[in-house]
């Protein structure tokens, strides 16, 4: 299991950016959660089986069709033992 911060920039706020992540998400059994952050970034917070994990974030680099993905700033973070996946805000 690894466990890692992925904050996401570009045009991915008012996309259904987080909509689409949970369901990539819960599609590959990653769990954790996604939140837009005032800088008009979006955050997730994922876990999951490293191959899952790698799938997962190759699909945060281009995201839903309407967004345009800028950046990704991924950090290795402590396993904190998500159930599920949940969008926060």
């Amino acid at each position: 299991m690894t466990a890692k911060s992925i904050k996401i920039t570009g045009r991915v706020q008012g996309v259904n950016f987080r909509y689409y992540t949970k369901q990539e998400a819960l599609k590959l059994g990653i769990h954790g959660t996604v939140m837009n952050l005032d800088d008009g970034s979006v955050l997730v917070r994922a876990e999951g089986e490293p191959e899952q994990m790698e799938v997962f974030i190759n699909w945060c680099r281009t995201g839903p069709s309407r967004a345009r993905v800028d950046g990704l700033e991924i950090n290795e973070v402590p396993v904190e033992g998500y159930t599920g996946f949940v969008i926060l805000r």
